[in-house]
Order: structure tokens, then sequence, then C-alpha cells
């Protein structure tokens, strides 16, 4: 979306994604038919580098979080761990393949939670960066949080960029924040969506406390709290104001879900075609928010 948005000149080469329902959206939003498949079981062959003079190889790579963030158990990403985060080393498995073959892709990128580069984590991930720099990658990696690229949510996450060679990069700069939540909101929305009386009075105190429900977007009309994956089994709630009958809270759409990580309602309308509101929940959650990709290629078109 990122690229297309940005007018460049680009063709969706592969895709190697396990979850098959995101696969169903990928393949919704951008005319394509590819299969869901398991990193572990592709290989160098099945990426089909040619004609490296002529094309640039962009592989943009993310792992499972569960076990890096402060969420989940923490069992981290260590080489041969068996965690779901140690997926990592897939991905340096198959660029050795690259390498022996003389087709290492010339640009990398790379998303993950902050923890990534925690103090739990650090260590592994600098045996990541040592990796990529034995194999001719510079790397440059940097916490971008989407409210500074456009987007109005509290949304942290780290991004490497690795480049085949000697060359430098230097991630955007900060952007004003011109939009509120409240621009991302629909117009009308069906009851579904809206917390009963009952448990809103269970849940809060006689004067109004957002502390007192969890999953409410701590800024109100400003900015929201960051979307997760899990958001589906209780998604993030906003107060819409009072009315005769008391206090107003529904929970986001999964339309506004989507607004909130940069995608339009054109994108959304062909994934909802072929997923479930749990499903796109899921993958609000687990995407990246277009905006910041945006500002991250445009640095290194320009």
């Amino acid at each position: 979306m990122a690229l297309r948005d940005l007018g460049a000149d680009f063709e969706s080469y592969r895709v190697v994604e396990f979850d098959k329902y995101a696969v169903k959206s990928y393949n919704a939003i951008h005319g394509t038919n590819f299969p869901a498949i398991d990193i572990r079981d592709i290989h160098f062959e099945d990426l089909g580098i040619v004609d490296k003079q002529n094309v640039t190889y962009l592989l943009t790579y993310s792992f499972p979080c569960q076990d890096l963030s402060k969420a989940g158990k923490q069992k981290g990403m260590t080489k041969g761990s068996g965690t779901r985060s140690g997926l990592l080393w897939e991905v340096e498995r198959i660029l050795n393949e690259c390498k022996d073959k003389d087709s290492l892709p010339q640009v990398l990128l790379m998303e993950n939670v902050p923890d990534v580069i925690g103090s739990k984590n650090y260590e592994d991930f600098m045996k990541w960066y040592a990796a990529l720099e034995n194999m001719g990658y510079q790397s440059y990696y940097k916490v971008l949080n989407a409210k500074n690229y456009g987007i109005p949510q509290n949304r942290e996450r780290c991004f490497m960029v690795s480049i085949l060679g000697d060359y430098n990069y230097t991630f955007p700069k900060r952007i004003p924040l011109r939009l509120k939540l409240k621009d991302m909101l629909e117009e009308s929305v069906d009851k579904k969506y809206y917390i009963s009386n009952s448990k809103i009075e269970s849940l809060l105190t006689t004067n109004f406390n957002c502390s007192k429900f969890e999953n409410v977007v701590q800024d109100k009309y400003g900015i929201s709290s960051t979307l997760c994956a899990r958001d589906y089994k209780d998604p993030k709630c906003i107060v819409v104001g009072n009315d005769k009958d008391g206090i107003r809270i529904r929970k986001l759409t999964p339309k506004e879900c989507w607004r909130l990580m940069g995608f339009t309602d054109e994108d959304f309308e062909k994934a909802q075609k072929v997923n479930s509101n749990t499903q796109l929940y899921k993958q609000a959650g687990n995407s990246i928010v277009k905006q910041v990709l945006m500002a991250i290629f445009k640095q290194m078109i320009d």
C-alpha cells in the first residue's frame, strides 16, 4: 500500500505468510493470488531472484512479537530456542542461501515491537545485526511512533533498514499531527458496537474515570492507544458523549481500526468481503501504519 500510494514502480513479487486470513485480505486488496505458506518451507529457489542488475529487490520481514513484548511471556528470540519470535532466524537461513547464490536482496526492512531492542532481547538483536553485517549489509534501526507521521495512534514500532553495500540511511523526520481520533470515526455505527448501560455502570464510578474502563481509548477524541491483534476479543472503546440515558461508550469498529492504521476505506472494503470482523480486527493490530512506511520508503527513493 505504501509503495502504491507513493507512486513507486514496483511489483508484489513474493509473499511468505502463514496466516491464511491475512493472505486473503492481501490478495483481495492487491489483485494477487498468493497462497498461505510457512517460512520454514521456503528456500532461495522459491524467491525467484533474477536480473539484479536492473531490479532492486526489497525484502520486508517481521516475526511474531508474542515472545518479545511485555504483554507476552517474554520467551525471547534466541537462535535455536524454538520460540515463535525465534522464527527471525529463518530469515537468516534464507538470506544465507541467497548469499551462496550471489543473489542477496539489495534492501531489507524489518518491523517489530520496541521490545526487540529492549534489555531482554538486545543481545540477540545485536547477533542478528552482526549476521546482516557479515552478509554485507549496512543496517540502521530506530523506534518510530505513528502519531509523529500523521496518524492519531500512539503506536511505537522498531524499524531497521539494511542496505547491501556501502550506503547510508537516515530515518524520516517527524511531521505535525493534524488529525484527531474523532476524524477517524464513522458517522453512523451499528448499535451492536455500543456498550450496555448496565455494563458501564458496573465499570465506572459516579464521576466518569477512563481508568475504570480498561479498554477505553485514554485520550478520548485526541490520540488512540495502540491497536493490538488481541483486540478482536475486546475492541478498544471510546466515549462518544452523554445522552439522556447517561454516558455512551462504544467499541471502535473494524473500519475505524483500519483507518487508524492509515488504510483507505476502499482497501478495507475489499478485505471485508473476504474476512470476518474478528480477522479484520486482528489484521489491523498486526499490521504497520501505512504512513510510517511511506515516510521510510520516501527516504529511500529520494
